[in-house]
Protein backbone atom coordinates (compact mmCIF):
# COMPACT_ATOMS: atom_id res chain seq x y z
CA UNK A 1 0.00 0.00 0.00
CA UNK A 2 1.49 3.76 -1.03
CA UNK A 3 1.92 6.49 1.58
CA UNK A 4 -0.88 8.12 0.58
CA UNK A 5 -3.46 5.34 0.02
CA UNK A 6 -2.46 4.44 3.80
CA UNK A 7 -2.96 8.29 4.71
CA UNK A 8 -6.36 7.98 3.75
CA UNK A 9 -7.52 4.47 5.00
CA UNK A 10 -5.97 5.93 8.73
CA UNK A 11 -8.07 8.72 8.10
CA UNK A 12 -10.92 7.10 7.49
CA UNK A 13 -10.61 4.55 9.84
CA UNK A 14 -10.03 7.54 12.73
CA UNK A 15 -13.56 9.67 11.43
CA UNK A 16 -15.07 5.97 11.55
CA UNK A 17 -14.38 5.64 15.60
CA UNK A 18 -15.21 9.27 15.90
CA UNK A 19 -18.48 9.70 14.38
CA UNK A 20 -19.94 6.95 16.36
CA UNK A 21 -19.75 9.45 18.97
CA UNK A 22 -21.88 12.09 17.36
CA UNK A 23 -25.86 12.22 17.58
CA UNK A 24 -27.68 10.33 14.71
CA UNK A 25 -30.77 10.84 15.38
CA UNK A 26 -32.96 11.13 12.45
CA UNK A 27 -35.61 13.84 12.03
CA UNK A 28 -39.10 13.05 13.14
CA UNK A 29 -41.52 11.82 10.75
CA UNK A 30 -45.11 12.83 9.16
CA UNK A 31 -45.44 10.92 6.15
CA UNK A 32 -48.35 9.36 3.84
CA UNK A 33 -50.51 11.28 1.07
CA UNK A 34 -51.85 14.35 2.58
CA UNK A 35 -49.43 14.84 5.68
CA UNK A 36 -47.99 18.18 4.49
CA UNK A 37 -51.62 19.28 5.55
CA UNK A 38 -50.78 18.64 9.05
CA UNK A 39 -47.88 20.34 9.49
CA UNK A 40 -48.72 23.82 9.91
CA UNK A 41 -50.74 22.65 13.13
CA UNK A 42 -47.26 20.76 13.99
CA UNK A 43 -45.71 24.03 13.91
CA UNK A 44 -48.44 26.07 15.74
CA UNK A 45 -48.59 23.06 18.44
CA UNK A 46 -44.44 24.36 18.72
CA UNK A 47 -45.35 27.56 19.93
CA UNK A 48 -43.97 29.52 16.29
CA UNK A 49 -45.73 32.20 14.62
CA UNK A 50 -43.77 33.39 11.94
CA UNK A 51 -41.56 31.12 9.72
CA UNK A 52 -39.61 31.61 6.62
CA UNK A 53 -40.38 29.18 3.53
CA UNK A 54 -37.16 28.35 1.03
CA UNK A 55 -38.61 26.79 -2.22
CA UNK A 56 -38.02 27.33 -6.08
CA UNK A 57 -39.44 29.90 -8.80
CA UNK A 58 -40.29 26.97 -10.73
CA UNK A 59 -42.40 25.51 -7.84
CA UNK A 60 -44.29 28.72 -7.33
CA UNK A 61 -45.25 28.61 -10.35
CA UNK A 62 -46.90 25.22 -10.87
CA UNK A 63 -48.65 26.29 -7.35
CA UNK A 64 -47.11 23.22 -5.37
CA UNK A 65 -46.67 25.24 -2.21
CA UNK A 66 -49.91 27.06 -2.34
CA UNK A 67 -51.84 24.50 0.00
CA UNK A 68 -49.01 24.73 2.49
CA UNK A 69 -48.91 28.32 2.71
CA UNK A 70 -53.13 28.24 2.92
CA UNK A 71 -52.47 26.07 5.92
CA UNK A 72 -49.99 28.15 7.46
CA UNK A 73 -52.27 31.29 7.19
CA UNK A 74 -55.41 28.73 8.83
CA UNK A 75 -53.01 27.91 11.26
CA UNK A 76 -52.57 31.58 12.63
CA UNK A 77 -48.40 31.59 11.01
CA UNK A 78 -46.78 33.98 9.43
CA UNK A 79 -44.22 33.22 6.50
CA UNK A 80 -41.71 35.07 4.75
CA UNK A 81 -41.38 33.91 1.57
CA UNK A 82 -38.38 33.36 -0.21
CA UNK A 83 -38.46 31.44 -4.12
CA UNK A 84 -35.95 32.32 -5.72
CA UNK A 85 -33.41 29.34 -5.16
CA UNK A 86 -31.89 27.87 -8.34
CA UNK A 87 -31.18 24.42 -9.43
CA UNK A 88 -27.69 24.28 -7.17
CA UNK A 89 -28.21 26.92 -4.74
CA UNK A 90 -25.51 29.50 -4.44
CA UNK A 91 -24.61 31.80 -1.93
CA UNK A 92 -26.29 34.87 -2.73
CA UNK A 93 -29.74 32.79 -2.68
CA UNK A 94 -27.92 31.63 0.73
CA UNK A 95 -27.43 35.18 1.86
CA UNK A 96 -30.61 36.50 0.41
CA UNK A 97 -33.10 34.18 2.38
CA UNK A 98 -30.75 34.88 5.77
CA UNK A 99 -31.10 38.50 5.35
CA UNK A 100 -35.07 37.78 4.82
CA UNK A 101 -35.15 35.92 7.74
CA UNK A 102 -33.80 38.71 10.15
CA UNK A 103 -35.73 40.85 8.30
CA UNK A 104 -38.84 39.58 9.07
CA UNK A 105 -38.27 38.23 12.37
CA UNK A 106 -38.36 34.34 11.50
CA UNK A 107 -38.34 32.29 14.49
CA UNK A 108 -37.97 28.50 12.10
CA UNK A 109 -37.16 27.17 8.59
CA UNK A 110 -39.27 25.12 6.40
CA UNK A 111 -37.67 23.98 3.29
CA UNK A 112 -40.61 22.71 0.40
CA UNK A 113 -38.61 21.49 -2.50
CA UNK A 114 -35.86 19.50 -4.04
CA UNK A 115 -32.81 19.20 -2.83
CA UNK A 116 -31.93 22.82 -4.00
CA UNK A 117 -34.44 24.79 -1.47
CA UNK A 118 -33.50 21.62 1.25
CA UNK A 119 -29.57 22.75 1.04
CA UNK A 120 -30.25 26.27 0.79
CA UNK A 121 -32.55 26.10 3.94
CA UNK A 122 -29.63 24.19 5.76
CA UNK A 123 -26.98 26.84 4.85
CA UNK A 124 -29.44 29.58 6.00
CA UNK A 125 -29.81 27.92 9.70
CA UNK A 126 -26.09 27.71 9.82
CA UNK A 127 -25.27 30.91 8.54
CA UNK A 128 -28.02 32.19 11.31
CA UNK A 129 -26.18 30.40 14.27
CA UNK A 130 -22.39 30.84 12.98
CA UNK A 131 -23.17 34.72 11.87
CA UNK A 132 -19.13 35.24 12.31
CA UNK A 133 -18.43 32.56 9.52
CA UNK A 134 -18.83 33.14 5.84
CA UNK A 135 -20.16 30.24 3.74
CA UNK A 136 -16.83 29.15 2.63
CA UNK A 137 -15.36 28.73 6.43
CA UNK A 138 -18.23 26.85 6.70
CA UNK A 139 -16.90 24.16 3.89
CA UNK A 140 -16.30 20.71 4.97
CA UNK A 141 -16.79 18.70 8.27
CA UNK A 142 -18.32 19.63 11.63
CA UNK A 143 -17.97 23.55 10.98
CA UNK A 144 -21.15 24.43 12.07
CA UNK A 145 -21.65 22.78 15.77
CA UNK A 146 -24.67 24.54 16.92
CA UNK A 147 -28.11 23.84 16.87
CA UNK A 148 -30.42 25.49 14.28
CA UNK A 149 -33.65 27.23 14.33
CA UNK A 150 -36.64 24.77 14.28
CA UNK A 151 -36.03 23.07 10.50
CA UNK A 152 -39.24 21.23 8.53
CA UNK A 153 -38.88 19.56 5.59
CA UNK A 154 -40.89 18.76 3.09
CA UNK A 155 -39.11 17.29 -0.25
CA UNK A 156 -41.25 16.94 -3.35
CA UNK A 157 -38.90 14.48 -5.52
CA UNK A 158 -37.95 11.13 -4.35
CA UNK A 159 -34.18 11.52 -4.75
CA UNK A 160 -31.47 13.37 -2.68
CA UNK A 161 -32.91 12.20 0.55
CA UNK A 162 -31.75 15.67 1.79
CA UNK A 163 -34.58 15.63 4.44
CA UNK A 164 -32.47 13.30 6.53
CA UNK A 165 -29.12 14.22 5.85
CA UNK A 166 -26.17 16.05 7.56
CA UNK A 167 -24.75 17.63 4.33
CA UNK A 168 -25.77 20.73 2.08
CA UNK A 169 -24.02 21.18 -1.16
CA UNK A 170 -23.32 25.08 -2.03
CA UNK A 171 -22.10 25.92 -5.81
CA UNK A 172 -20.54 29.52 -6.04
CA UNK A 173 -20.67 30.76 -9.54
CA UNK A 174 -17.42 32.71 -9.59
CA UNK A 175 -14.75 30.07 -9.21
CA UNK A 176 -17.28 27.43 -11.02
CA UNK A 177 -17.04 25.56 -7.30
CA UNK A 178 -19.58 23.12 -6.01
CA UNK A 179 -18.84 21.73 -2.28
CA UNK A 180 -20.35 20.20 0.69
CA UNK A 181 -20.89 21.58 4.40
CA UNK A 182 -21.20 18.42 6.36
CA UNK A 183 -22.43 18.62 10.13
CA UNK A 184 -25.48 16.51 12.03
CA UNK A 185 -26.43 19.92 13.16
CA UNK A 186 -28.08 21.01 9.26
CA UNK A 187 -30.15 17.98 9.67
CA UNK A 188 -33.80 19.14 9.88
CA UNK A 189 -36.35 18.37 13.16
CA UNK A 190 -39.07 17.30 11.10
CA UNK A 191 -39.28 15.49 7.55
CA UNK A 192 -42.58 15.27 5.85
CA UNK A 193 -43.31 12.48 2.64
CA UNK A 194 -46.35 13.21 1.26
CA UNK A 195 -46.24 11.34 -2.07
CA UNK A 196 -48.94 13.11 -3.36
CA UNK A 197 -46.68 16.07 -3.55
CA UNK A 198 -44.48 14.03 -6.16
CA UNK A 199 -47.15 12.65 -8.39
CA UNK A 200 -46.88 15.93 -11.17
CA UNK A 201 -43.02 15.83 -11.54
CA UNK A 202 -42.02 15.36 -15.06
CA UNK A 203 -40.72 12.07 -16.22
CA UNK A 204 -36.90 12.95 -16.60
CA UNK A 205 -37.20 14.35 -12.60
CA UNK A 206 -38.57 11.36 -11.84
CA UNK A 207 -36.32 9.26 -13.20
CA UNK A 208 -32.81 11.40 -12.17
CA UNK A 209 -33.87 11.58 -9.05
CA UNK A 210 -34.54 8.53 -8.28
CA UNK A 211 -31.23 7.09 -9.56
CA UNK A 212 -30.00 10.25 -7.60
CA UNK A 213 -31.45 8.04 -4.34
CA UNK A 214 -30.04 4.85 -5.89
CA UNK A 215 -26.31 6.13 -5.90
CA UNK A 216 -26.24 7.01 -2.25
CA UNK A 217 -27.45 3.61 -1.49
CA UNK A 218 -24.79 2.16 -3.69
CA UNK A 219 -22.24 4.24 -2.66
CA UNK A 220 -23.07 3.52 1.04
CA UNK A 221 -23.26 0.55 1.09
CA UNK A 222 -20.04 -0.48 -0.85
CA UNK A 223 -17.91 1.86 1.22
CA UNK A 224 -15.93 1.01 4.58
CA UNK A 225 -17.62 2.39 6.57
CA UNK A 226 -21.26 1.14 7.42
CA UNK A 227 -22.96 0.26 10.54
CA UNK A 228 -25.78 -2.65 10.67
CA UNK A 229 -28.40 -0.05 10.23
CA UNK A 230 -27.20 2.07 7.55
CA UNK A 231 -26.11 -1.20 5.56
CA UNK A 232 -29.87 -2.53 5.91
CA UNK A 233 -31.21 0.86 5.47
CA UNK A 234 -28.76 0.66 1.75
CA UNK A 235 -30.61 -2.48 0.74
CA UNK A 236 -33.63 -1.38 1.52
CA UNK A 237 -33.47 1.36 -0.40
CA UNK A 238 -32.38 -0.64 -3.29
CA UNK A 239 -34.86 -3.09 -3.65
CA UNK A 240 -37.76 -0.49 -3.35
CA UNK A 241 -36.03 1.61 -6.37
CA UNK A 242 -35.81 -1.15 -8.63
CA UNK A 243 -39.22 -2.48 -7.65
CA UNK A 244 -40.86 0.83 -8.09
CA UNK A 245 -38.89 3.91 -9.93
CA UNK A 246 -40.37 2.58 -13.54
CA UNK A 247 -43.79 2.66 -12.33
CA UNK A 248 -43.40 5.77 -10.87
CA UNK A 249 -41.66 6.67 -14.24
CA UNK A 250 -44.20 5.16 -16.89
CA UNK A 251 -47.66 5.85 -14.45
CA UNK A 252 -46.46 9.11 -12.53
CA UNK A 253 -50.30 8.99 -10.71
CA UNK A 254 -49.16 5.66 -9.13
CA UNK A 255 -49.06 6.80 -5.21
CA UNK A 256 -48.26 3.73 -4.29
CA UNK A 257 -45.10 4.02 -6.46
CA UNK A 258 -44.25 7.46 -5.31
CA UNK A 259 -44.51 6.49 -1.56
CA UNK A 260 -42.30 3.85 -1.75
CA UNK A 261 -39.94 6.14 -3.81
CA UNK A 262 -39.81 8.80 -1.39
CA UNK A 263 -39.23 6.06 1.46
CA UNK A 264 -36.45 4.56 -0.71
CA UNK A 265 -34.89 8.11 -0.93
CA UNK A 266 -35.44 8.40 2.92
CA UNK A 267 -33.66 5.20 3.92
CA UNK A 268 -30.91 5.86 1.14
CA UNK A 269 -30.52 9.44 3.32
CA UNK A 270 -29.96 7.67 6.61
CA UNK A 271 -27.34 5.39 4.85
CA UNK A 272 -25.41 8.05 3.20
CA UNK A 273 -25.70 10.30 5.77
CA UNK A 274 -23.69 8.39 8.35
CA UNK A 275 -21.90 6.03 5.86
CA UNK A 276 -20.73 8.49 3.30
CA UNK A 277 -20.74 8.67 -0.41
CA UNK A 278 -17.83 8.01 -3.12
CA UNK A 279 -16.31 9.31 -6.22
CA UNK A 280 -19.36 9.03 -8.05
CA UNK A 281 -20.45 12.36 -5.84
CA UNK A 282 -17.47 13.80 -6.36
CA UNK A 283 -17.22 13.74 -9.79
CA UNK A 284 -20.81 14.59 -10.38
CA UNK A 285 -20.62 17.85 -7.60
CA UNK A 286 -17.71 19.23 -10.06
CA UNK A 287 -19.56 18.68 -12.80
CA UNK A 288 -22.43 20.66 -11.44
CA UNK A 289 -19.91 23.49 -10.34
CA UNK A 290 -18.38 23.51 -14.19
CA UNK A 291 -21.85 23.08 -16.47
CA UNK A 292 -24.27 23.21 -13.79
CA UNK A 293 -25.16 19.60 -14.88
CA UNK A 294 -28.34 18.86 -12.60
CA UNK A 295 -27.00 16.87 -9.61
CA UNK A 296 -29.25 13.70 -9.88
CA UNK A 297 -28.52 13.24 -13.50
CA UNK A 298 -24.74 13.33 -13.48
CA UNK A 299 -25.15 10.79 -10.90
CA UNK A 300 -27.31 8.39 -12.89
CA UNK A 301 -24.75 8.83 -15.85
CA UNK A 302 -21.39 8.46 -13.90
CA UNK A 303 -22.63 5.43 -11.23
CA UNK A 304 -21.86 2.57 -13.72
CA UNK A 305 -18.03 3.76 -14.73
CA UNK A 306 -17.03 4.61 -11.13
CA UNK A 307 -18.21 0.81 -10.52
CA UNK A 308 -16.61 -0.49 -13.41
CA UNK A 309 -13.46 1.49 -11.94
CA UNK A 310 -13.55 -0.47 -8.39
CA UNK A 311 -13.49 -3.78 -10.55
CA UNK A 312 -13.24 -6.40 -8.25
CA UNK A 313 -13.10 -4.14 -4.58
CA UNK A 314 -16.33 -3.59 -4.37
CA UNK A 315 -17.59 -7.21 -6.37
CA UNK A 316 -18.99 -8.55 -3.18
CA UNK A 317 -21.04 -5.76 -1.83
CA UNK A 318 -22.80 -5.31 -5.36
CA UNK A 319 -23.41 -8.63 -5.52
CA UNK A 320 -25.48 -8.22 -2.09
CA UNK A 321 -27.05 -5.34 -3.70
CA UNK A 322 -28.32 -6.97 -7.03
CA UNK A 323 -29.68 -9.79 -4.70
CA UNK A 324 -31.85 -7.11 -2.97
CA UNK A 325 -32.84 -5.78 -6.56
CA UNK A 326 -33.63 -9.22 -7.83
CA UNK A 327 -30.96 -9.68 -10.30
CA UNK A 328 -28.48 -12.66 -10.76
CA UNK A 329 -29.97 -15.66 -8.77
CA UNK A 330 -28.02 -18.46 -8.96
CA UNK A 331 -24.18 -16.33 -10.34
CA UNK A 332 -20.96 -15.79 -8.59
CA UNK A 333 -20.30 -13.49 -6.67
CA UNK A 334 -18.56 -11.15 -10.10
CA UNK A 335 -21.12 -12.08 -12.18
CA UNK A 336 -24.00 -10.67 -10.22
CA UNK A 337 -21.41 -7.48 -9.82
CA UNK A 338 -21.65 -6.98 -13.41
CA UNK A 339 -25.01 -7.59 -14.19
CA UNK A 340 -25.79 -5.02 -11.22
CA UNK A 341 -23.72 -2.64 -12.76
CA UNK A 342 -25.10 -3.56 -16.64
CA UNK A 343 -28.79 -3.33 -15.35
CA UNK A 344 -28.03 0.13 -14.33
CA UNK A 345 -27.18 1.09 -17.56
CA UNK A 346 -29.89 -0.19 -18.85
CA UNK A 347 -32.24 1.10 -16.03
CA UNK A 348 -31.06 4.60 -17.42
CA UNK A 349 -31.58 3.81 -21.05
CA UNK A 350 -34.96 2.77 -20.47
CA UNK A 351 -35.42 5.73 -18.85
CA UNK A 352 -33.77 8.30 -21.09
CA UNK A 353 -30.51 9.19 -19.27
CA UNK A 354 -28.07 9.26 -21.51
CA UNK A 355 -24.78 7.25 -21.43
CA UNK A 356 -22.37 9.93 -21.62
CA UNK A 357 -22.13 13.39 -21.72
CA UNK A 358 -21.45 16.05 -24.81
CA UNK A 359 -20.60 18.90 -23.01
CA UNK A 360 -17.53 18.25 -20.99
CA UNK A 361 -14.33 20.17 -22.32
CA UNK A 362 -10.89 18.08 -22.17
CA UNK A 363 -9.44 21.29 -20.85
CA UNK A 364 -11.64 21.55 -18.04
CA UNK A 365 -11.02 18.17 -16.69
CA UNK A 366 -7.82 18.36 -15.04
CA UNK A 367 -9.91 21.18 -12.87
CA UNK A 368 -12.73 18.73 -12.29
CA UNK A 369 -10.66 15.76 -11.54
CA UNK A 370 -8.49 18.11 -9.31
CA UNK A 371 -11.65 19.12 -7.40
CA UNK A 372 -13.37 15.83 -7.05
CA UNK A 373 -10.67 14.21 -5.58
CA UNK A 374 -10.30 17.51 -3.12
CA UNK A 375 -14.08 16.62 -1.89
CA UNK A 376 -13.01 12.90 -1.67
CA UNK A 377 -9.73 12.00 -0.27
CA UNK A 378 -9.31 11.01 2.20
CA UNK A 379 -12.74 11.78 3.85
CA UNK A 380 -14.57 9.00 1.64
CA UNK A 381 -14.52 5.08 2.44
CA UNK A 382 -14.69 3.92 -1.15
CA UNK A 383 -13.50 0.26 -2.09
CA UNK A 384 -10.31 1.33 -4.10
CA UNK A 385 -8.49 5.01 -3.71
CA UNK A 386 -8.48 6.86 -6.73
CA UNK A 387 -5.38 8.91 -7.83
CA UNK A 388 -5.10 11.95 -10.26
CA UNK A 389 -4.67 9.42 -13.58
CA UNK A 390 -7.47 7.57 -12.27
CA UNK A 391 -10.29 10.23 -12.03
CA UNK A 392 -9.09 11.84 -15.14
CA UNK A 393 -9.79 8.80 -16.93
CA UNK A 394 -12.63 7.85 -15.39
CA UNK A 395 -14.19 11.40 -16.68
CA UNK A 396 -12.94 10.67 -20.33
CA UNK A 397 -14.78 7.66 -20.40
CA UNK A 398 -17.93 10.56 -19.90
CA UNK A 399 -17.24 12.16 -23.03
CA UNK A 400 -19.20 11.61 -25.86
CA UNK A 401 -15.97 11.56 -27.95
CA UNK A 402 -15.00 8.74 -26.09
CA UNK A 403 -16.02 5.32 -26.46
CA UNK A 404 -16.59 2.98 -22.97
Amino acid sequence: MSAYRFYCRAYQKVMQVATAFLDWNGPALLRGPGSAQQLPQLIRSQGLRKVLVVTDGGLMKIGLPNKLLQGLEKADISYALYDKTLPNPTIENIEQARDLYLREDCRGIIAFGGGSPMDCAKVVGARLVRPKKSIPQLRGLLKVRKKLPPFYAIPTTAGTGSETTVAAVVSNPETHEKYPINDPKLRPRYAVLDPELTVGLPKHITSTTGMDALTHAVEAYIGRSNTKDTAQKALEATRLIFANIETAYNDGGNLEARENMLAASFYAGVAFTRAYIGYTHGIAHNLGGMYNTPHGLANAVILPYVLDYYGETAHARLADLADAAGLAQGKSQSEKAQTFIAEIRALNARMGIPAQFDFIQESDIPTIAARALKEANPLYPVPKIMRMSDCVGVIRKLMVKENP
